[in-house]
């Protein structure tokens, strides 16, 4: 099979899944756990401006998550989540 024909294969098995057909369709759900941003960032020991350059977001959208005016989601969620367990990750893998 082709990498097209692959390709396509899956996006049919998704629109059929989201119509609620393809039963046998495997999903797989992964639980993100809420996170305390301003509790992360301080386990860095970054300062706000610091810390949102560091996981490549703007200080604004940094601060909104801190003052829980939005919820961080999809990859900044999950990064997040790895900064929470390992604070020095982010340095460790991007240098700094």
């Amino acid at each position: 099979m082709s990498a097209f024909e692959s390709i396509k294969q899956g996006l049919e098995e998704a629109k059929a899944f989201s119509k609620g057909q393809g039963a046998d369709a495997l999903v797989h759900e992964i639980a993100v756990p809420e996170i305390n941003v301003a509790e992360v960032r301080a386990k860095t020991g970054l300062s706000q401006a610091e810390f949102a350059r560091s996981i490549g977001v703007a200080k604004g959208t940094l601060l909104n998550w801190e003052h829980g005016r939005r919820t961080p989601n999809g990859p900044a969620q999950v990064l997040l989540a790895l900064i929470a367990r390992k604070p020095s990750v982010v340095q460790e893998l991007l240098g700094s």
